[in-house]
């Protein structure tokens, strides 16, 4: 299942996420293990036509914009920014790839986006000033790459590559 994953670019412009997927996504995210825990991963969803997606999808960047436009769901993930939490973004970490695993699952598509305007999330959405937030996440049914412009279709068909597992091994160990 996890080979299948992959962060498309083009998603389905009128495909609706259920209440039952969107529950189904944060549940698989608050099963994640964490620090002593501590569970300090905390989200803000906005589905297409709703006006949280409508202020995540301002605060994204010009390039994202468009595709990420059509995502059937939003989702800004954070974490608590404490002293006593010193892994909290690991952990947040942990938490939006439960959250990728079983969106894969349901045969929907995850592409996390960075380049956001973080301050902007944090006063259009009214997050707290003890979050962070780390990471926006684009939910939704694969869409159809002819609708991109030529430089995002070319990289949504290029052929997906991965490092060989050899080399992520630091201290030699052969793998039998």
């Amino acid at each position: 299942m996890l080979a299948t994953r992959w962060s498309p670019l083009a998603f389905d412009p009128v495909a609706v996420l259920s209440d039952e997927d969107v529950g189904s996504l944060l549940e698989a995210a608050r099963w994640a293990p964490s620090f002593a825990n501590s569970q300090p991963w905390r989200f803000a969803v906005g589905r297409r036509d709703e006006e949280t997606h409508k202020r995540i999808l301002e605060n994204l960047s010009a390039g994202c914009q468009p595709w990420a436009g059509n995502a059937s769901a939003l989702i800004v993930a954070a974490h608590l920014d404490r002293a006593t939490l010193p892994r909290a973004a690991y952990d947040l970490g942990q938490a939006v790839a439960h959250l990728t695993v079983q969106a894969t699952a349901l045969r929907l598509h995850v592409h996390q986006i960075a380049d956001f305007d973080a301050g902007g999330l944090r006063s259009d959405l009214e997050i707290p000033d003890d979050l962070r937030p780390a990471v926006v996440v684009a939910v939704g049914r694969l869409g159809d790459p002819a609708m991109l412009p030529p430089d995002l279709r070319a990289w949504e068909t290029a052929l997906r590559t991965r490092v060989p597992t050899a080399e992520l091994l630091v201290n030699q160990v052969p793998i039998t």
